[in-house]
């Protein structure tokens, strides 16, 4: 089992920026991708960032440009570095760790841009 304790999330003005962490603990050594995902109210959750353990990133395009994953393996923690922050980048930002046989998710940290 992976363990996944976020924190970073708060209320920012728009243009603001936050940074977001993610420490795993556990059978670290199984973990393969960490991402970040969020939900907003009312919508599905949805990908925004992740990371593999060769340092390869992909991004959904409503945060291309703004927003940074990073992931430092000797700490096993994922950090995602928001800026240029939008009203509705507001949402629950939940960490992912998945690898072989598991699929690990944090509590959660919201995330609150106001206009």
């Amino acid at each position: 089992q992976v363990q996944l304790v976020e924190s970073g999330g708060g209320l920012v003005q728009a243009g603001g920026s936050l940074r977001l962490s993610c420490a795993a603990s556990g059978f670290i050594f199984s973990i393969t991708t960490m991402g970040w995902y969020r939900q907003a109210p009312g919508k599905q959750r949805e990908l925004v960032a992740r990371v593999t353990f060769t340092h390869n990133t992909n991004y959904a395009d409503s945060v291309k440009g703004r927003f940074t994953i990073s992931r430092d393996n000797a700490k096993n923690t994922v950090y995602l570095q928001m800026n240029s922050l939008k009203p509705e980048d507001t949402a629950v930002y939940y960490c992912n760790a998945d690898g072989s046989g598991f699929d690990s998710w944090g509590q959660g940290t919201q995330v609150t841009v106001s206009s």
